[in-house]
């Protein structure tokens, strides 16, 4: 078993037995891609970090981001019946205990940090971090972005602030709170456009396995095409929207391999995620 995944199983504990805990575990213990963790993981490791600080930041972010799943899932948004090979929350239990399940796991994701073992000032700062990352300008515009664009044709640059914020800005804080934990504020911009970059690349990446891999491949829904939401290989074309791809991968690793770190398993991480087939 996966370090992050121990740590996610121990993360919930504490909380007393009810449904909510039981659909807040089936969620978050799903398996999936740990992206995010795995991000912040591999960028500490590249300053020289003991991994073992981020642990309540990793557990935190798989959080938010699973507890975002749930809600995404949910039939006033996307109404998907399939996340990570399986029922999503609200079809394996009901509505209201998928809902309240996200919303534990948003509120969860911040007592665990505020349990984390590191200085006040880097602990304070990961919290705002992930809070505005997270949040109305961050997660939670991009949601509303991709909600305001059903069933409308939108520009390349209106999909590209979407996916910015839905997905890049959850990249930009698990690499903005490893460069807090090694006490490098002055790259928090920088690691923010990385961030931001990359989850742009990744959903770009996601539109083009969309046509290209069957639902059972991907193990979740195709909901953008049922929705009628426009994609970048609905506004580009497949041939452009993997130039734009590969354009955006490169420049993460550009930027990355700029800075005076050890970056070599990061930049193989993100090697990973570039071929990456589900």
């Amino acid at each position: 078993m996966k370090p992050i995944e121990m740590e996610l199983e121990k993360s919930l504990e504490n909380c007393e037995s009810s449904k909510v805990l039981e659909a807040m575990n089936y969620s978050l213990l799903a398996g999936g891609k740990r992206l995010r963790p795995l991000l912040l993981f591999e960028t500490c490791k590249a300053y020289g970090v003991d991994t073992n600080i981020a642990n309540p930041f990793a557990c935190a972010l798989e959080m938010i981001h699973t507890y975002s799943l749930i809600h995404d899932d949910l039939p006033a948004m996307d109404n998907d019946v399939l996340r990570r090979g399986r029922n999503t929350c609200h079809v394996e239990f009901d509505e209201a205990t998928a809902i309240l399940a996200g919303d534990a796991l948003n509120t969860e994701a911040f007592y665990v940090m505020s349990q984390a073992i590191c200085r006040d000032d880097q602990k304070i700062k990961c919290i705002e971090i992930l809070a505005n990352c997270a949040g109305v300008n961050g997660m939670i515009l991009g949601q509303a972005l991709d909600i305001e664009s059903e069933n409308k044709q939108i520009s390349w640059n209106e999909l590209e602030r979407l996916h910015r914020n839905k997905t890049g800005k959850l990249f930009a804080a698990a690499f903005m709170m490893a460069s807090v934990l090694a006490d490098d504020k002055v790259h928090l911009p920088f690691w923010q456009e990385i961030g931001e970059k990359l989850g742009l690349a990744f959903q770009i990446q996601d539109d083009i396995l969309d046509i290209t891999k069957t639902s059972e491949e991907l193990g979740k829904s195709n909901s953008d095409v049922e929705n009628h939401k426009s994609t970048s290989v609905t506004l580009l074309g497949i041939e452009e929207a993997n130039k734009i791809l590969a354009k955006h991968f490169d420049e993460v690793v550009g930027m990355i391999e700029s800075l005076e770190i050890n970056s070599t398993d990061l930049i193989q991480l993100l090697m990973s995620i570039r071929t990456r087939q589900m």
